[in-house]
């Protein structure tokens, strides 16, 4: 009775066992089917060596008018995207490039002096909504900021204070939208701030948003 007994509890031990290991490795392929969707990093590409500046709201510029000092100015781009001048009640400024702008102020300075020569320096840069690059979540300072040409990763992991001590910085997930489609990658921002790893840099693209988890507890 007694060997039956301790029999059944060997039987009983090597079935836990075994459905125990049969889980482990259940929860592992599940982790690795959930990773390989996110596994390829954003590779490095041309897509942004021709992008210029754009004019947007909040932006300051200098207009200087050669020749013209009564016409030069210093005017702030309204939310509306909108500025004005004492001889220009309204004139449409964001989404464009600074020679841009210059080009169509000559033209309507044009009906009030001759041949002006307009030249436009944007100053504190803000930029268009749809160039800035955004970080959510459980980074110290959640924020939008402008796209800078060839920004990576940890430019923009400096600016917003690196991650908080409850962030899964290895599960960030970097948002993207290519010729109208949304696509998601994994970034692995602790491999890249905590261990120094800079493999895990990536470039940026105008409108990349990064959103970082909370750790799992």
């Amino acid at each position: 009775m007694i060997l039956r007994q301790r029999a059944f509890a060997a039987g009983l031990m090597v079935l836990t066992l075994g459905l125990g290991a049969c889980t482990n490795h259940a929860r592992h392929n599940l982790k690795e089917m959930f990773w390989t969707s996110r596994e390829l990093a954003p590779t490095t590409s041309d897509s942004t060596k021709d992008w210029t500046y754009r004019v947007g709201p909040g932006d300051s510029l200098n207009i200087f008018v050669w020749r013209n000092p009564e016409l030069s100015t210093t005017v702030a781009v309204r939310p509306d995207g909108k500025f004005s001048t004492p001889l220009i009640k309204e004139f449409l400024a964001a989404g464009k490039t600074p020679p841009q702008l210059s080009i169509e102020l000559e033209k309507e300075l044009g009906e009030y002096v001759r041949d002006p020569l307009v030249t436009v320096i944007p100053s504190g840069f803000v930029g268009q909504y749809v160039d800035q690059v955004r970080v959510v979540g459980e980074a110290s300072k959640p924020t939008a900021i402008p796209y800078k040409k060839h920004m990576t990763a940890l430019d923009l992991m400096i600016q917003v204070g690196g991650l908080t001590d409850y962030a899964a910085g290895n599960r960030t997930v970097l948002v993207r939208y290519m010729g109208g489609k949304e696509t998601e990658y994994r970034i692995r921002l602790d491999d890249l701030i905590r261990d120094g790893d800079f493999s895990a840099n990536i470039d940026l693209q105008p409108g990349d948003i990064l959103i970082v988890p909370q750790a799992w507890f």
